[in-house]
């Protein structure tokens, strides 16, 4: 499956469909699930939980769809945000990561 095939499929199960309530509700829901993951990590990390990595890929997912409903309410898709972020890096960070590119950052 491809973003493009994702997204469409996503948005299937979106309750509403016009733009301002998919930007909205995918920057809100992006949120809370992101704040899911990192609960699961928190967990994880301070409180002797066992890393559930099913239960994170879930979220993810989560975090996915909430992302998809976010670019179709940006009228823009999947594809072009991750190729826009990819372009970005290329340019931060030509030959790839670097502590000193990172810490000096001008783009």
């Amino acid at each position: 499956m491809d973003f493009s095939e994702y997204q469409a499929l996503a948005l299937r199960t979106a309750a509403r469909t016009d733009s301002g309530t998919l930007l909205q509700n995918g920057v809100m829901g992006l949120c809370g699930e992101a704040g899911e993951c990192i609960d699961i990590v928190k967990k994880h990390l301070f409180q002797g939980h066992g890393l559930d990595r099913d239960k994170l890929i879930g979220e993810a997912g989560d975090c996915l769809w909430y992302l998809a409903n976010l670019a179709e309410g940006l009228g823009v898709s999947l594809d072009e945000i991750a190729v826009r972020n990819i372009e970005k890096l290329r340019k931060r960070y030509p030959d790839g990561f670097e502590t000193e590119r990172s810490v000096k950052r001008t783009v």
